[in-house]
């Protein structure tokens, strides 16, 4: 796959503007002071304290991973780094076809294809006959200056996501997956309702308020159910 996995890109606002936006944003000040790469850990965060989806001894999978923010909140939350000795110790695994510097506590597979086979090879290792609980994405293609060619992007990455789920998510999982909001979303939407009980799309506080980022979130994983 081509397509950049970019979290922290300005996607294609200028960059003074951006700069300027950077300045003012207090996930971006907290993000510093809180030691995570990227502000979009606080969109994470605020997604887990409504939903409660990451838990002690969970196996998560993020795909796009790069800078790795949400890998430091997941790792945080499913005691991937054993701080808590009291409960179960969860795995985290992050893939993006960038370079990402190592987090502890986290199996990064950094300049990988999350739908190649062998990338999936190197994640059934790391699990060791296990599947994953939950599967993230934050997944962002690099945006273009327009928008109908951007959300064709990013729903084609959401598909792949979907994709990559039957084959690592466990039944009664979870799956959440960024979009920018437009014409497909409705398909996109049936399509994780085939695989999941229940889906709902969710934009947290840390996105901001002019952006058309949205989360679709799929509950109650089951695959495709023979009739």
């Amino acid at each position: 796959m081509s397509t950049a996995h970019r979290k922290c890109s300005n996607k294609g606002v200028s960059s003074n503007e951006w700069l300027r936006r950077q300045m003012r944003d207090i996930y971006v000040k907290q993000a510093g002071k809180e030691n995570y790469r990227c502000r979009s850990a606080f969109k994470l965060l605020q997604i887990d304290e409504k939903y409660r989806i990451l838990k002690p001894g969970h196996v998560v999978i993020d795909c796009g991973a790069a800078p790795g923010s949400w890998c430091q909140v997941a790792a945080q939350k499913v005691n991937a780094y054993g701080q808590d000795a009291c409960q179960p110790r969860g795995t985290v695994i992050g893939i993006d076809l960038q370079s990402m510097a190592p987090i502890d506590g986290v199996h990064l597979l950094p300049l990988c294809d999350f739908t190649s086979e062998a990338t999936q090879h190197r994640v059934r290792e790391i699990l060791k006959n296990k599947k994953a609980d939950v599967l993230l994405s934050d997944m962002a293609p690099a945006a273009t200056g327009v928008k109908s060619h951007n959300h064709e992007a990013i729903v084609t990455l959401c598909f792949s996501v979907l994709t990559f789920s039957l084959s690592v998510l466990k039944e009664g999982g979870t799956i959440v997956c960024k979009l920018w909001s437009g014409g497909d979303q409705p398909r996109l939407e049936k399509a994780m309702r085939a695989i999941c009980d229940s889906v709902r799309v969710v934009k947290p506080s840390a996105s901001r308020g002019d952006s058309a980022e949205i989360f679709l979130m799929g509950k109650g994983f089951h695959g495709f159910r023979t009739p």
